[in-house]
């Protein structure tokens, strides 16, 4: 199988995006892709969310639940976390792992149409699914994280950074393909805040990760 292919999945029908595929395959090849480091970065994503003890929590585009499982130990023991994906394979794969944590479901579902309340989260994070979303969809799919939370609740958005230097830059597109040589991760800012978030703060974590933090205002849309 090419590894882009792999890496990104198969067409989505209801999205016209990709929908990963072959969880298990796809931890492992987290575990390598992230040079030992893979734990450290999403324990790091999970504090940087300000989930804490008690919050309601959102992963969105959980995928194989990794995000996901740091959320939950962060709002234990009182608060809960649920993942949402439109991937039936990965979403086994994250069940199957998430087996002792009682707090933390999984649901079937796409970024752009939540099946969640308005207001219903107090922390919505997603990580490494912006860039598999057509670029039509995006500002929708911010818009409803946005629905979602509740007023004061916090986002967190994390992506793949493509290396500065254009030989590594182009070795990564040979290797994954065109999305993520070219993944424009400078443009998460602007759509969070065009979808209504205030307080914006962004940074990196290496290897790999470009992050934004942001904050549903408690007043105005």
């Amino acid at each position: 199988m090419e590894l882009a292919r792999f890496l990104h999945g198969s067409a989505d029908t209801r999205t016209g995006g990709q929908t990963l595929t072959h969880g298990r395959a796809y931890e492992a090849f987290g575990t390598v892709f992230f040079g030992g480091r893979r734990r450290r970065v999403f324990t790091d994503l999970a504090r940087l969310s300000g989930a804490r003890p008690g919050d309601r929590a959102l992963d969105v585009g959980c995928g194989t639940g990794y995000l996901t499982l740091h959320l939950a130990d962060a709002v234990t023991p009182a608060g809960s976390v649920v993942g949402v994906d439109p991937s039936p394979d990965v979403l086994a794969h994250a069940r199957r792992r998430a087996h002792a944590h009682a707090h933390c479901t999984f649901t079937d579902g796409i970024a752009e149409d939540l099946p969640f309340p308005d207001g219903a989260f107090d922390i919505v994070a997603s990580s490494l699914m912006v860039h598999h979303l057509p670029e039509d969809v995006r500002a929708g799919a911010l818009a409803q994280m946005h629905r979602v939370l509740r007023p004061g609740g916090r986002l967190l958005l994390a992506d793949f950074r493509p290396p500065t230097h254009p030989a590594a830059r182009h070795l990564v597109g040979a290797v994954t393909g065109p999305v993520m040589e070219h993944n424009p991760v400078h443009l998460l800012e602007p759509l969070a805040r065009e979808a209504g978030f205030t307080d914006l703060d962004r940074g990196d974590l290496h290897p790999w990760i470009h992050y934004v933090r942001a904050v549903k205002p408690v007043s105005g849309r």
